[in-house]
């Protein structure tokens, strides 16, 4: 039997696979997506409970992660530019909402069907249910030799992280890069919720509140994110907990301790005393904790003034500096102690992944092994909530796609 060589080959149909195999059949190749689910986009198709969150206005550098220093020279203005006009020329029709770009439909499957589409009209070869195991690399490369048996002259791994495994990204790709010399730098839950043991968790289950949340690793000050967060029976979720976990994540891995401070009031922003003392002069002889109600939800003020050592009934001018001071301090600086983050299952992304200094910038080529490339998650870059991970994995699919040799 005469085995023909395949020219590109690309393991893993998801946002980065598709992008990267539309780059590459526009600029003539024959391309090839070997996909483990039984179709293409599973993930994609679910991301942003369905909605498909996939670029924003703002792709500044700040808003994306790597071990390296060197993520300028990946995620260039340039490559940005071009995304854009890329979803144009799939006839996708987008809105903007305060920053963040969604499809006109507010439907995920929008943009997957249109990156399929565009694969079926450019003839691109999917094989569907097939898990890529081993890759060997002599002349050429062999995927799952003494199987299926595909040669292929060049290789886009393009399989994702360990996030969300159910969808099929269980970090085999870590795998295939390891057997072919690659190191990995330990793939960690990211955009994901944070865990503590505090007694209180069960009172505030189900609260949602706007705050300003703060991270500390081993009692320094790291970043902090102002948004609404939910109150859980284990700790603390939301977008901007999510933007807090990736330095968490990583903190708690090297055994390091972590803790969040609340501001539940950070829509002040004069003096916290002339606040809540301008708000009990105008109020008819309230009591501390029907005063907080005006502000807080009624769980969480039982919480806070038990955590500031304060009764409920005792009225604000009652209070000695001290005890005022203390009730400020519970307000705007509400300690939770941080012991673990939700597990990968929960998690949106991963960090960590192939190291930048092993990739070409200039076209995502493996520096081990030619005609090698990678593109999307598996790649040690990963993004705030907003669009930025959907970002980079348009970015780095097309400049794979279109480096191809």
């Amino acid at each position: 039997m005469v085995i023909r060589m395949k020219e590109v080959v690309i393991i893993g149909g998801g946002a980065a696979g598709l992008t990267a195999a539309i780059w590459a059949a526009r600029d003539g190749k024959k391309v090839t997506i070997i996909e483990r689910n039984n179709k293409c986009g599973k993930k994609l198709s679910i991301t942003g409970n369905g909605k498909c969150n996939f670029w924003n206005q703002d792709m500044s550098l700040s808003h994306y992660h790597s071990s390296s220093d060197n993520l300028e020279n990946f995620i260039t203005k340039e490559r940005i530019d071009s995304v854009l006009k890329f979803f144009d020329s799939l006839g996708v029709i987008y809105k903007v909402k305060n920053g963040y770009y969604y499809p006109f439909t507010n439907q995920a499957f929008t943009i997957t069907n249109a990156l399929i589409l565009e694969c079926q009209k450019l003839n691109i070869e999917i094989i569907n249910d097939i898990t890529v195991k081993k890759i060997i690399k002599k002349d050429h490369f062999i995927i799952n030799p003494h199987e299926e048996n595909i040669i292929a002259k060049n290789v886009i791994i393009a399989t994702g992280s360990k996030a969300a495994p159910k969808t099929g990204s269980d970090g085999l790709g870590y795998e295939l890069a390891k057997d072919l010399g690659h190191h990995i730098i330990a793939p960690l839950p990211s955009l994901v919720q944070l865990e503590g043991e505090e007694s209180y968790f069960k009172n505030w289950s189900g609260i949602r509140c706007e705050v300003e949340a703060k991270a500390y690793i081993e009692n320094e000050f790291i970043k902090s994110e102002i948004g609404e967060i939910q109150l859980t029976n284990y700790g603390v979720s939301g977008i901007c907990i999510f933007n807090l976990s990736e330095e968490i994540s990583k903190a708690l891995y090297h055994q390091k301790k972590v803790h969040l401070k609340l501001n539940f009031i950070p829509f002040v922003k004069d003096n916290y005393q002339t606040f809540l003392k301008n708000i009990n002069n105008n109020s008819s002889k309230k009591t501390i904790s029907e005063l907080l109600e005006g502000f807080i939800h009624y769980k969480l003020v039982d919480i806070i003034l038990k955590k500031a050592n304060l009764q409920r009934n005792l009225i604000l001018n009652s209070l000695s500096n001290i005890e005022l001071n203390k009730l400020i301090n519970t307000l705007t600086n509400f300690e939770i102690p941080i012991t673990k983050v939700h597990s990968l299952d929960h998690a949106q992304v991963c960090s960590g992944g192939i190291p930048l200094d092993e990739i070409n910038c200039h076209t995502l080529e493996s520096l081990k092994v030619k005609h090698l490339y990678f593109a999307g998650e598996i790649i040690d870059i990963d993004g705030d909530c907003g669009g930025y991970n959907l970002g980079w994995a348009w970015i780095s699919g097309m400049v794979a796609g279109k480096n191809v040799k």
